[in-house]
């Protein structure tokens, strides 16, 4: 055995027992022999355990770790400790620039237990309110992990976004007689991108090819046929097809539709479709209104189609207000009235709900019961003075193991309206995490059921529930589903949106924004919900101030019966 992975064996001993608060003395030892071991001229594991204690900064005590882990590839008490420890507590150690100690305050103080909660857990602005960690550190662990992320080659959507259309206008900008478009997933608005597909239409093809192989817009170019591939400097693969002008928008619609939905629409076209002038006329020519990139998931949308009954989707200009929303009063970056102004007078918004969280989620700052009436009182002074906006008294209530909500009923009939949602204990089985959600779902109070399967995309599947009966659930008792705008979020995922719509429950697109720049996550909660086919008029914040207010108060009347 090497040096180093018994350095590495040693050094991840000493992190798993600072994490664990064991004696430091002792973590010090093995951290200095894993330094020590790390730079011999000499394989250690060559030695008897006699010599290894005669060396430098190892001892007898470490020389036994080390003949333990040469004689049987492990050692006995970083079995014990790794058994003790959350596996992806264990994958927090690889990211640079936190050790043991912060690792063990990520864990134990905030609860902390997988790295797609510790990256949402940064986009919260939460860590820099524990010991020992500030905005500096915060922002170089958030990198670290998306650098991670990267490396796995899938990407999120809103991380990519601009990168991809700066190379757009690149190419645009060189190929002025040419045409350019998205294709694939990114056209599609896909939540995570693989690749990113890009139309090019020339009138010389190989001119196009041979200015794309000499050209700087991306790494590791390759010509493959008529396509052109290469990497974006994020990692991301990129595929660029190079096609005669006239056949342009044939290849555009090949190249957006998955190829489930490509194969729906041909199947419908007698006479092929060789050189159309716009995509809009492939839709004709198979006898369907023209779908927008968005739908073309499958057929799932096609037989509407057929009967010229697509709805007009959402678009973000159609939101009125914006729900679900922090403050300083818990895990926030912005007060309440900085958050109202820059969305009556940045945003042009009529309305703000405001949902700071309740009082288990204690690593949150959550609100007590005497924090709660602090802060409706303070809401109730800036509505009095900020003219032609209104902000609304929500809370985002945790649903507790049972499936109540986190406050008596007395406290419950004060807000305008409630966000309840899962955070804590996300290991059920699929029986009890849906009775759970149900049973909240059924609280008279619950107006709107938030996030609803907790996920972090790329990082933590969501909790497994019976979609159906959930959403049957907020049918029967006239809850609201959030779509959770946060890019890492996007749940309700887009696949069930057309079930809820179906089942007449209206959706929400709620940012949860924790700081001013968290608004613009309803651009993101937009594109999943045309994917899912919304339209403003089941749209909960599309609604007008004075439709939303009819629509909290109708609520507050029939729960008082």
């Amino acid at each position: 055995m090497e040096n180093k992975p018994i350095a590495r064996t040693l050094r991840l001993l000493s992190q798993l027992m600072e994490l664990h608060e064991q004696n430091p003395f002792k973590i010090k030892s093995i951290a200095n022999a894993a330094f020590k071991v790390d730079k011999l001229p000499f394989r250690i594991a060559e030695k008897s355990a006699e010599e290894m204690e005669k060396i430098d900064g190892v001892g007898k005590s470490v020389a036994a770790k080390i003949t333990e882990l040469v004689q049987t590839g492990t050692m006995t008490e970083l079995q014990d400790l790794l058994a003790a420890t959350p596996e992806g507590v264990v994958e927090m150690m690889g990211i640079k620039g936190i050790g043991g100690k912060k690792v063990a305050i990520i864990w134990h103080d905030l609860g902390i237990e997988t790295i797609g909660e510790l990256y949402y857990a940064c986009n919260e602005n939460r860590l820099i309110e524990a010991k020992g960690f500030g905005l500096k550190t915060q922002e170089e662990i958030k990198k670290a992990i998306e650098f991670t992320m990267a490396s796995h080659g899938k990407f999120l959507y809103a991380h990519i976004e601009q990168e991809c259309c700066n190379l757009l206008e690149s190419l645009r900008s060189v190929f002025v007689d040419g045409l350019v478009e998205f294709g694939g997933e990114f056209r599609r608005k896909c939540e995570i991108i693989t690749e990113l597909v890009i139309i090019l239409g020339s009138r010389d093809t190989d001119v196009a090819i041979s200015t794309l192989l000499e050209s700087d817009f991306f790494n590791n170019i390759v010509l493959d046929g008529n396509y052109v591939t290469g990497e974006m400097a994020n990692g991301l693969k990129v595929s660029i097809y190079c096609i005669e002008k006239g056949y342009f928008y044939k290849e555009l619609f090949l190249r957006t539709g998955t190829s489930e939905h490509v194969e729906t629409v041909l199947a419908l076209i007698n006479d092929g479709i060789d050189q159309p002038e716009s995509e809009e006329l492939v839709y004709v020519k198979a006898g369907l209104q023209f779908m927008q990139p968005e739908l073309r998931e499958g057929d799932a949308f096609v037989e509407k189609a057929k009967k010229n009954e697509l709805p007009q989707l959402i678009s973000y200009h159609d939101l009125k207000g914006t729900l679900h929303n922090h403050s300083t009063w818990s895990d926030g970056v912005n007060t309440i009235e900085e958050m109202a102004l820059y969305c009556r007078d940045e945003l042009k918004l009529e309305y703000l709900g405001m949902c700071d969280h309740s009082k288990s989620a204690f690593y949150a700052k959550g609100l007590s019961i005497e924090r709660v009436l602090q802060q409706q009182e303070e809401i109730d002074h800036l509505n009095k003075k900020t003219s032609d906006f209104h902000i609304f008294k929500g809370i985002e209530s945790d649903i507790l193991n049972d499936g109540s909500l986190d406050y008596p009923e007395e406290i419950l009939q004060r807000f305008d309206f409630i966000v309840a949602s899962v955070h804590s204990n996300l290991k059920m089985d699929i029986d009890k995490a849906t009775t759970r959600l149900i049973k909240a779902i059924e609280n008279p109070y619950t107006t709107i059921l938030g996030h609803p399967t907790g996920r972090l995309l790329l990082s933590r599947n969501g909790y497994s529930i019976d979609h159906k009966k959930v959403i049957d659930a907020c049918a029967a008792n006239n809850v609201v589903i959030e779509i959770n705008a946060n890019p890492l979020r996007l749940d309700l995922d887009w696949r069930w949106h057309q079930y809820a719509l179906d089942k007449g429950v209206w959706l929400s697109i709620n940012p949860d924004a924790h700081r001013i720049e968290g608004f613009m996550d309803m651009l993101y909660g937009v594109l999943v919900a045309r994917k899912g086919g919304l339209y403003k008029e089941r749209c909960l914040n599309a609604l007008s101030l004075q439709e939303i207010k009819s629509v909290f108060e109708a609520k507050k009347i029939k729960v008082a019966g």
